[in-house]
């Protein structure tokens, strides 16, 4: 069996004070929580409930090994945040070459908005009118750029 499943099972079981909370908590069946505590008190080798018809506590052994878990536990669920933040929650520098005109019409009235949506972004918007090397100068985005060049390529059509 998977050791973080007996693990959460256990400090569910301790935190409940029970196997049938405990299961209605993780979403399983009672039995399936017996199996997960008897699976890790089998590979550890220890009794870690003292179990009676009416009630559920850790041994002294099942104490010391529910802090530790919920340590381990509480580090995998930040692990798994972490990364699902890193996904989700773009962060960083932006740096934009804007023309002038556009950079001040455009993106100045959105980029309020955008900025709240995406406050872990940085925007350095640099407003010019000429052409920049993307890559050399550092920036980023060369949407604008092209934007521009089509609008300056249309009007001289």
């Amino acid at each position: 069996m998977d050791r973080l499943t007996e693990m959460e099972a256990f400090a569910t079981v301790v935190d409940q004070g029970g196997f049938t909370d405990a299961a209605k908590k993780m979403g399983i069946s009672k039995s399936a929580v017996s199996k997960h505590i008897s699976s890790l008190e089998a590979r550890l080798g220890a009794r870690l409930l003292n179990r009676t018809t009416r009630r559920v506590s850790p041994t002294e052994i099942g104490l010391a090994y529910y802090d530790r878990a919920r340590r381990v536990l509480s580090d995998a669920g930040e692990a798994d945040a972490l990364v699902a933040s890193m996904q989700s929650a773009p962060a960083g520098l932006l740096r934009l070459s804007v023309a002038t005109d556009f950079g001040v019409n455009h993106l100045s009235p959105i980029l309020g908005d955008f900025l709240q949506q995406f406050p872990d972004i940085t925007v350095n918007m640099v407003l010019n009118n000429r052409y920049v090397e993307l890559i050399s100068e550092g920036f980023e985005w060369p949407f604008a750029w092209a934007i521009w060049k089509t609008a300056a390529c249309a009007r001289a059509n």
